[in-house]
């Protein structure tokens, strides 16, 4: 029964607490929020600058298409090619559209006409991105042309149609991809390294020692200073399943059950961390700056942001060692695709073998001194 009283202690601790109850509750409120509007892999809104030595009605049409597109801003029309790289050099232009001056003569004549493309590639992505999308847009401009005209192979001549479609997120929205990921970040900080900046604290204000002092099993004392942040990570997890319905659309294709279940192997793991974390560091100063490396790795090797196959060989491999990257699979696999337990068993057995090794690790290094 011991272990009753010091949960209560730590629910009575922890509520007591002015700040941190507020920042538990609105921390997954801001993620489900912002993060899933800002965290956005979809280019657009490219600052785009346009030289027209041409000014006739074809340079005209070619650049209201581009703008019109939705991928691109219009935010100089300059007289000359160094005019609009001064925008690329002081960061507002991204790319830079230049249309020579016998662009409509040579499109009517000789039915073929030349542009100039240059991409700001500092920003890589945006940079190829966007020299993708205005070749795409010049190309389209083309064929409309060549319509036009009456240019364009008969009606009767053999052609393939290609219809694309996208299988479980198929409006190809970025939200619907990012969303069951960032629960999973949640998690992490709340059941993971929460507690351990809890246990690091007590150690700086040196109460933890009228714990040491006490029969108290280093395994019960750890186990109740664990369960609470379990119970309030499950809760916290249900509101985002709810804010993810309210504000998205969002509901998991397969079953809650799953999620749950795998919800606490994945807690399980993440607190073993967190207490790893916590019988190293001294200070809060310390622990914050090991969480802050951990929470980097995590992140980036789990395929968050890129999918684990797009790695090289050694990340892959170190994305294999992350417990992050199968629960992350777990929770886009169920919301997507409606996968069940036995077409996940692969996660089950890596989160319940970090689990057991972390855990583990935890127990064993942690030292209570009376």
């Amino acid at each position: 029964m011991i272990i009753k009283y010091l949960i209560v202690k730590e629910f009575k601790q922890t509520f007591r607490d002015p700040v941190l109850p507020r920042i538990m509750l609105m921390f997954p409120i801001m993620v489900m929020l912002v993060f899933p509007w800002a965290v956005n892999l979809e280019v657009k809104n490219i600052n785009l600058a346009v030289v027209d030595n041409c000014n006739g009605s074809y340079s005209h049409r070619l650049v209201e298409k581009a703008v019109s597109s939705g991928y691109f801003r219009l935010v100089d029309v300059a007289a000359s090619y160094d005019e609009a790289m001064k925008g690329v050099e002081q960061g507002t232009t991204d790319a830079i559209l230049e249309i020579p001056a016998t662009f409509d003569q040579s499109l009517i004549n000789e039915k073929v006409a030349n542009i100039l493309i240059s991409a700001n590639t500092v920003n890589g992505t945006k940079g190829s991105f966007g020299g993708a999308y205005l070749s795409a847009i010049a190309a389209d401009f083309n064929k409309d042309i060549l319509a036009e005209r009456g240019m364009l192979p008969p009606s009767t001549a053999p052609k393939i149609n290609v219809e694309v479609q996208n299988r479980f997120n198929p409006h190809m929205e970025y939200k619907v991809f990012m969303v069951p990921a960032l629960m999973v970040m949640v998690l992490t900080m709340l059941c993971g390294f929460l507690p351990a900046l809890n246990i690091v604290s007590e150690k700086e204000k040196g109460t933890i020692e009228q714990i040491n002092v006490t029969p108290v099993h280093k395994f019960t004392f750890i186990l109740a200073k664990l369960i609470p942040y379990w119970i309030m990570g499950i809760t916290v997890l249900t509101i985002c399943f709810g804010l993810a319905r309210l504000i998205y659309g969002l509901s998991p294709v397969g079953g809650l059950f799953t999620i749950y279940l795998y919800s606490v192997l994945y807690i399980l793991t993440v607190s073993g961390i967190g207490l790893i974390i916590s019988n190293y560091a001294g200070t809060m100063q310390q622990a914050m700056f090991v969480i802050f490396f951990i929470i980097m790795i995590l992140i980036l090797m789990s395929g968050l942001f890129t999918p684990v196959l797009s790695m090289p060989g050694w990340a892959r491999t170190v994305a294999s060692l992350n417990p992050l990257t199968y629960f992350i699979q777990v929770m886009r696999q169920v919301y997507l695709k409606g996968s069940t337990i036995t077409d996940l068993v692969p996660q089950a057995l890596a989160l319940m073998s970090s689990a057991l090794f972390f855990n583990t690790w935890a127990i064993l290094s942690y030292r209570k001194r009376g």
